[in-house]
């Protein structure tokens, strides 16, 4: 007879529609595994509400500082504005505990260092939500990919094409450099290029444009890029909430076959399509079909593989340097686009003006194209 799962003791800091609704769905699928115990929310009203969808025995609290004291949960998982991420996790990081923390998990490359230092100091752990990584089928590609199977990848494409309206920005925190950190290059499309990433492995080198085409507001609304890859491969990356026609795609070209994923928030095995290069036999292309087992990428997908990690002392898959990766791409995306120049792997390092901001001290990049 097998042993009962430990349960860990999981508390929430925001209260808002990604977490009663992605989070909650996600800790209810795991309730074997993990028990929902706290939530904090400055607003009141908004807790209450939260409170009364997710059970009694939820205890609120108005304070992160407050509840980690009282409460010393497991792990913590954060959904607030983006500004708030570093703090409330190396709060939570210096109490213990692990934290799951919405995208992005900070505003840039030096508050990822500290959030790294916190780790360090703490020996938790600090993984960002990237759940497109988690379906079976990304599973499935990445591994038919990193094996050769499909031969060596060549060309890539990675489309984050979306539309949102001026109502959108009129959140406050939206647009804004100091409270979301950028525009759709980091709060939309980094969920599928970090994808793109996961499949192809580490990037070298990126070129790369941004305008504000349509929107008031300080970020770019649309951004694109050309990368190259260290295994050779070469890619366009467009990020873009212009789009009335929205969409998400990733497509790898390899020397055997072409992988192609179309879909909009979310993907099932069924949104991978497998195309063979002529010379390759039927049979072999058989062997690529999607697995069995359909696993939606999704919140639930993702915290199963930290509670994993956690069950087995290890550090969980979306987080450390793998997670700094994907923000380092953002970043490089942002200084070839406002500099004009290539920029490569690594190269933003402290006293670069693109390390402590996105913006790189370009808050005035360039004036609307169209009003």
């Amino acid at each position: 007879m097998s042993p009962r799962p430990v349960r860990r003791r999981v508390a929430v800091i925001g209260t808002g529609a990604i977490v009663s609704g992605s989070h909650l769905s996600a800790l209810r699928h795991h309730a074997d595994r993990a028990e929902l115990v706290a939530a904090v929310d400055v607003d009141q009203a908004r807790l209450d509400a939260f409170r009364e969808l997710a059970g009694e025995d939820v205890t609120g609290y108005t304070s992160t500082g407050e509840m980690l004291d009282a409460v010393r949960p497991d792990l913590v998982l954060i959904g607030t504005p983006p500004s708030l991420h570093r703090e409330q996790t190396v709060a939570a990081l210096k109490a213990g505990a692990w934290v799951l923390c919405e995208k992005p998990l900070c505003l840039s490359l030096a508050e990822y260092d500290d959030i790294a230092a916190a780790e360090e100091a703490s020996g938790a752990y600090a993984s960002v939500v990237f759940q497109h990584r988690y379906g079976s089928g990304a599973v499935h590609a990445r591994e038919l990919i990193a094996s050769g199977e499909l031969g060596a990848p060549l060309v890539a494409h990675c489309q984050t094409t979306w539309h949102r309206d001026t109502a959108y920005y009129a959140v406050p925190w939206r647009g804004r450099w100091a409270t979301e950190g950028g525009g759709p290059t980091m709060g939309h499309g980094i969920h599928q290029f970090d994808l793109l990433l996961h499949l192809l492995g580490p990037w070298a080198e990126i070129r790369a444009m941004a305008a504000r085409l349509v929107h008031d507001t300080e970020s770019e609304d649309v951004s694109t890029a050309l990368v190259r890859f260290e295994n050779g491969a070469l890619a366009t990356v467009v990020n873009s909430v212009l789009s009335p026609h929205e969409v998400s795609r990733i497509r790898v070209d390899c020397a055997d076959a072409t992988v192609e994923l179309t879909h909009l928030y979310g993907h099932r095995n069924d949104d991978w399509v497998y195309t063979p290069a002529p010379h390759v036999p039927s049979e072999r292309a058989t062997a690529w079909r999607t697995p069995a087992a359909d696993l939606p990428s999704s919140h639930t997908a993702q915290l199963g593989a930290l509670l994993d990690a956690y069950d087995n002392g290890v550090r969980p898959p979306g987080s450390g340097p793998d997670a700094r990766a994907t923000l380092d791409f953002a970043a490089a995306l942002y200084k070839a686009a406002f500099t004009g120049s290539p920029v490569h792997a690594g190269e933003i390092r402290p006293g670069d003006p693109f390390y402590p901001a996105m913006h790189g001290d370009h808050p005035h990049w360039a004036p609307k194209e169209r009003a």
